[in-house]
């Protein structure tokens, strides 16, 4: 047998018997396994017949009956080790070798044979016992070729797997474990070994397997690679554990916890519905509260002077100068009832929110029409009125009814700020051109508001007017109504100094 590639030197064994046999066979196993070439190239002994030269023929080394042919040049021997203990051979080698022929007697090399053959014992209870470690293990391991292919596996996975070693040794991973016929190439069955090599450091997966009975489980895939001197991987080492049980238990403890939030969310729900009921319910009794008081100021006062009217008619003739008190009386009712008509018109607007019906309608006539509505209103309040109103301002597509509504409100407020020493409302309109919308001004010289109320003025049922002039809803649905014709309200005021209400309102297309 000519080796492959040139060893360093290459021996020649003296010697056919069991001790000859013994290392040919140990040292070629050896070799063969690491891949290598045995530099064993010739065996010499008178017997053809003996253990030794019988496995070095069956191996197709050199065999010689006659040592002195090793000294041939061809041969290229350099050591010749001495397997029989007989001592002429030792000395006829001796004497005849060739210088540059190197010797090693029995004696010599059984001692070094036999220390490393203690070596060898203890290797290989070490290796008993890391099998015995390995095979005790619940985990899965595998060893696995760059080429994929499974050089070994432990019992747990024999097992559990239900092959047997013929089965599985020198098969391909992805034949054994997906039982497919060329490698994964991603999806579900991607290879973790790929990753592997491309990170160069170990990968951990979650992989589901089919075991042989059906049945699905999770397992928690470790892949570690082993490293050669030069920087490639010589193999890797395969690690499958069981996490089927873990992995049920985190579903379950998830399944608990949605429940769980499931259940908090449905009471947290049933809460809020009782605690809107609550709610509704105190400010139904509110809002009751505030309209039977509101109603029933005017209704009382109304009545009181219905009252004196009968009893003056009654009780003597009705002159002039009654004629006169009756003529102010009345004016008074008249004020109190469209205060009370004011009260309910708000309060069926916040309760019942009407459709808008839009139309194309003009803003100026629209706060034209306000004012002399609120004329009587303005005048018993001392109130001016001052209008700076754009020619040229152009058509609305709105809800002239909601809007004017809104307009009233604003008015009938300012000219309530003002009622006890009169004052001027001025009243003003423009086109803004970069932003296309039409903007409304209604500002007075009341008494303003403080800073920190300004915030609450469009909440309902909150009012800074006397005790019995309103309950607080006037804004609340002015606001309503500019937010639905997409629109915005802004109140600027300062104690002392006056309010400034700001409508803005985009103008919209109108049909012809």
């Amino acid at each position: 047998m000519v080796p492959k590639d040139p060893s360093i030197i290459n021996i020649a064994l003296v010697g056919g018997g069991d001790f000859c046999r013994e290392i040919l066979e140990k040292t070629t196993a050896v070799y063969e396994q690491e891949e290598m070439y045995a530099p064993i190239l010739a065996v010499a002994d008178p017997d053809s017949n003996s253990p030794g030269m019988v496995l070095a023929d069956e191996y197709g080394l050199l065999t010689f009956q006659d040592c002195h042919q090793l000294y041939d040049r061809r041969y290229n021997i350099n050591l010749i080790i001495i397997l029989t203990p007989k001592q002429e051979i030792f000395d006829d080698i001796l004497r005849t070798r060739p210088r540059r022929i190197r010797i090693l007697s029995y004696q010599v090399f059984r001692i070094f044979w036999e220390a490393i053959g203690q070596e060898e014992h203890k290797l290989r209870e070490r290796t008993d016992e890391m099998e015995t470690i390995v095979n005790g293990i619940q985990d899965f391991i595998l060893v696995i070729t760059p080429d994929l292919e499974i050089i070994d596996a432990n019992e747990s996975f024999l097992s559990k797997m239900r092959y047997a070693r013929e089965d599985v040794i020198g098969k391909k991973c992805y034949q054994v474990y997906h039982k497919i016929d060329h490698p994964c190439n991603g999806g579900e069955t991607d290879c973790p070994l790929k990753e592997v090599v491309r990170n160069k450091r170990q990968v951990r997966k979650i992989q589901t397997r089919l075991m042989p009975d059906g049945q699905k489980r999770y397992y928690e895939v470790n892949n570690y690679p082993i490293w050669e001197k030069d920087g490639k991987i010589s193999k890797f080492i395969h690690i499958s554990r069981d996490i089927t049980q873990h992995k049920k238990e985190e579903e379950e403890l998830t399944r608990r916890l949605e429940q769980m939030v499931e259940d908090r969310t449905r009471q947290l729900k049933e809460t809020h519905e009782k605690l809107l009921h609550q709610d509704k319910m105190s400010s139904l009794g509110k809002l009751s509260a505030s309209v039977v008081h509101e109603i029933n100021n005017p209704i009382a006062g109304i009545l009181n002077l219905i009252m004196l009217m009968k009893r003056i008619v009654s009780e003597e003739v009705v002159k002039q100068k009654e004629i006169d008190q009756f003529t102010q009386y009345l004016d008074l009712m008249e004020n109190e009832t469209r205060r009370t008509s004011r009260i309910v018109s708000n309060l069926l607007a916040f309760a019942r929110q009407s459709k808008m019906e839009p139309k194309r309608l003009s803003v100026n006539q629209l706060i034209e029409k306000t004012l002399f509505l609120n004329s009587n209103l303005l005048k018993i309040g001392g109130v001016k009125v001052a209008t700076k109103l754009d020619p040229n301002l152009p058509d609305l597509l709105g809800s002239e009814d909601q809007l004017q509504q809104v307009f009233m409100n604003l008015v009938s407020n300012a000219a309530e700020a003002m009622e006890s020493g009169g004052g001027r409302l001025t009243i003003e309109t423009k086109h803004l051109l970069r932003e296309d919308k039409l903007q409304i001004n209604f500002k007075d010289t009341g008494p303003g508001i403080p800073e920190e109320d300004i915030p609450k003025l469009f909440e309902p049922f909150f009012t800074t007017k006397k005790k019995g002039k309103g309950v607080g809803l006037g804004l609340s649905v002015a606001y309503g109504i500019i937010q639905e014709h997409d629109g915005s309200i802004y109140v600027k005021s300062k104690v002392e100094r006056g309010t400034t209400f700001q409508l803005k309102l985009p103008l919209k297309s109108v049909s012809t």
